[in-house]
């Protein structure tokens, strides 16, 4: 079984924080292997003085939908302040932590640059720079480390929280990986220390570690979801639903007005990798197409070794908007989200620019192909971050 960063540091270096004013940033994902919270480990032990805890998006205790605000509180459970990363503003300003010696993070990624508790992260280290504070990163394991970098990097034109610090679709990184390449290739200057892993291997899925799942937010409830989901969360960029609102979010997409047996022959005969396609039928009880009956297709990972998630998820993105005349491109204050997604506007103006007499996968390889410079330009530059 892999040893988490936060089990070290309760049984190897304890004086990594011993005598410090601890502020955690968490969520529910940040437990030990038996599943104890980090926050009533560090609570619990005399060693941690731990004074304030602060909560992505999704809450401290994960208890938030995906863009709802947050307000500062009070944790029932530990009788701590909690300040909120995910309310009316998402930094950690230098107020917040005057208490704070060092803050600890602890939370599950999912190896993907579209998840905010990156950029919570991010944000984090800037805080504690401009503070002159500390900060240490439990290191968890990143659940799709195997699945192969991808995609183009975010520049600072299109850099959101949704997307940002330059980084592919699918980085490969862990937590503490992600922060020292943060800290180091944007000059932030934080003084940051990772509590390694122990026994993990990059090319270790999840299911290799030994560890249980707890889900970092509330659509991420597997580590099979989150193997999809860097190619189908361009989904949350449209008309379709991507699932939300079901038991299997990323791995079900489709809308009122698609055939389901259609799309999936479709979809099948694109002879994808890894992956197979079945007409699917659901309700989603909240989000895009709430309480309607919907049609499109389930994914299902059948190796997942050979599956390319960013590949499958452009080749059924480029299908739903080529085979049908329905799907539109979601705007906000007139500004496309998928473009943020996409860092700009050229996967959807190719996918556009397409009719239906363009093979959807030719569509996608075209688009990833596009990528390779900023693939390879990444792949240089976090080299020199690599702990495992």
């Amino acid at each position: 079984m892999v040893t988490l960063g936060v089990e070290r540091l309760l049984d190897d270096c304890p004086e990594t924080v011993d005598g410090e004013r601890l502020g955690l940033i968490t969520n529910p994902s940040g437990t030990d292997s038996n599943l104890n919270t980090t926050i009533d480990l560090l609570d619990a032990r005399d060693e941690f003085d731990l004074r304030k805890l602060f909560g992505p998006e999704h809450g401290l205790r994960g208890d938030a939908q995906a863009g709802v605000k947050v307000e500062d509180s009070t944790d029932d459970r530990t009788g701590l302040p909690v300040k909120s990363l995910y309310g009316e503003q998402r930094r950690l300003k230098p107020e917040m932590v005057d208490d704070i010696d060092t803050i600890v993070y602890d939370m599950q990624d999912v190896g993907c640059r579209f998840y905010t508790l990156i950029y919570t992260l991010g944000y984090a280290l800037k805080g504690v720079a401009e503070a002159d504070k500390r900060m240490v990163i439990l290191d968890r394991p990143n659940p799709v480390s195997p699945l192969p970098v991808t995609g183009n990097r975010i520049d600072a034109e299109t850099s959101s929280f949704v997307g940002g610090y330059e980084l592919p679709i699918v980085h490969g990184l862990t937590v503490g990986e992600l922060a020292t390449h943060f800290n180091g290739e944007f000059d932030m200057g934080a003084d940051v220390e990772v509590v390694e892993m122990r026994d993990w291997s990059r090319s270790d899925w999840f299911s290799d570690t030994g560890l249980p799942w707890v889900y970092p937010s509330p659509n991420m409830p597997t580590p099979g979801t989150a193997t999809l989901y860097p190619g189908m969360c361009f989904f949350e960029g449209t008309t379709l639903s991507e699932g939300r609102g079901t038991t299997k979010p990323f791995e079900l997409v489709g809308a009122p007005w698609i055939d389901g047996d259609e799309w999936a022959s479709e979809l099948s005969s694109q002879d994808l990798d890894g992956v197979a396609f079945r007409p699917a039928y659901f309700s989603p009880t909240f989000s895009k197409h709430e309480r309607e009956n919907v049609t499109g297709v389930q994914i299902h990972v059948l190796d997942r070794d050979a599956v390319d998630p960013v590949m499958v998820g452009l080749t059924v993105l480029a299908s739903a908007f080529t085979t049908y005349d329905d799907p539109e491109w979601i705007a906000y204050d007139d500004e496309y989200f998928i473009d943020k997604l996409a860092g700009g506007s050229y996967l959807r103006e190719t996918i556009d620019d397409a009719d239906g007499s363009t093979d959807p996968r030719e569509i996608a390889e075209t688009i990833v192909s596009s990528w390779e410079d900023d693939r390879a330009e990444f792949l240089d530059a976090r080299a020199e971050y690599l702990r495992y």
